[in-house]
């Protein structure tokens, strides 16, 4: 049984106690480089709050090899959609807050995001590569709609021709097309949605507040008609879950107009185990211990490996199984899993005179 009930529109069960970034108790942690239906199941509510945080610096580096892109930009902390999988749920005990409720009830947001990206992008010597938006906590979750941060950096991408990609549960993403659209066209812009399942019931138990998946499908759509080259991320897959939907969801993706996809089973680093387990317990009892049993099969007989390139693969027979499946999937319908291939070459350094500003 879960140690406590679900609360309506959350995804995580509790709050777990953590001091990995308490000076009492630091770890070394290998994994670390790199509108929604709500139903009320009697649980109190659980309100969300905002707080402003001033970062000096906004541009993320990124050295992994087994990641696409080397910076990024977070304009959250924290998610709101609440799923209960996200490996950056752990980001939250930097701040001695659980990676549980607290992840998705208590954010941060950085309304100077923009002014510091374009502190950075004025630098000396700055060399101009892809920026990577969503790649902790979603660009567009709901919060987004009232603090428009995601669209301050997107201006200023836009005004200075600099390349981006963006990654997303949200159809939110769609209010954003007058830009994109405009960028890709010279291959400035792409987004990838992600749908891990059609099936709303499924969707919102992992999800909560994330759109339901035919909101997600509707934006692919939007994003296609416009000229803007969209991938569809089926990702994570949760063995004895959603592993049954790969095929379902690569044919809607490619019907939407989606040109590519993405995969990868579902990790668990840290402190998302427990939680992850907790999740089972509530929601899925009758099949928890086969699930953990082929997701520590695919980790190597762990609950995660952080191990480059394994860590986005799995191991064993169950994780080769699901990507034979995927790339026939894929090439039955037309689609590729390439990496987004966007200009760098036009970039311009921003200057005092750009319209935002």
């Amino acid at each position: 049984m879960p140690l406590t009930p679900p609360r309506p529109g959350r995804g995580a069960t509790q709050n777990t106690l953590s001091s990995r970034f308490d000076d009492r108790g630091r770890v070394i942690d290998n994994d670390w480089r790199d509108d929604c239906e709500i139903v009320d199941d009697g649980a109190p509510p659980l309100r969300t709050t905002v707080t402003v945080e001033h970062p000096k610096t906004i541009l993320t580096r990124n050295t992994s090899p087994d990641i696409a892109f080397d910076r990024s930009v977070n304009a959250y902390r924290g998610c709101e959609h609440g799923c209960i999988y996200c490996f950056a749920r752990p980001t939250h005990a930097f701040h001695n807050l659980s990676p549980g409720l607290d992840f998705e009830s208590k954010l941060f947001a950085k309304p100077n995001a923009a002014a510091l990206l374009k502190t950075e992008l004025c630098k000396r010597g700055y060399v101009c590569k892809p920026l990577a938006m969503g790649t902790n906590t979603d660009p567009y979750q709901p919060i987004e709609r009232d603090w428009r941060i995601t669209r301050s950096l997107l201006e200023l991408l836009a005004d200075c021709r600099h390349p981006v990609t963006i990654t997303t549960k949200s159809d939110r993403v769609t209010r954003d097309i007058d830009l994109l659209a405009a960028m890709a066209a010279d291959r400035l812009a792409a987004v990838m949605i992600s749908v891990t399942s059609l099936d709303p019931a499924t969707a919102r138990s992992l999800e909560p507040r994330a759109p339901a998946p035919h909101r997600r499908l509707a934006a692919i759509r939007k994003l296609s008609a416009a000229g803007i080259p969209v991938w569809i991320s089926i990702s994570p897959v949760i063995p004895a879950i959603t592993d049954h939907e790969t095929e379902a969801i690569v044919a809607a993706g490619a019907e939407a107009g989606a040109i590519g996809a993405f995969t990868l089973p579902v990790r668990l680093p840290n402190e998302v185990a427990p939680l992850f387990r907790d999740w089972l317990a509530a929601y899925h009892p009758d099949r928890a211990a086969r699930v953990m049993s082929h997701i520590t099969e695919m980790r190597g007989g762990r609950d995660n490996d952080p191990d480059f390139h394994t860590r986005f693969r799995g191991q064993g027979p169950y994780a080769a199984l699901m990507r034979q499946r995927f790339e026939k999937a894929i090439a039955r319908h037309g689609l590729t899993n390439a990496r987004m291939n966007l200009d760098s070459t036009l970039f311009r350094p921003p200057t005092d005179q750009l319209t935002l500003f």
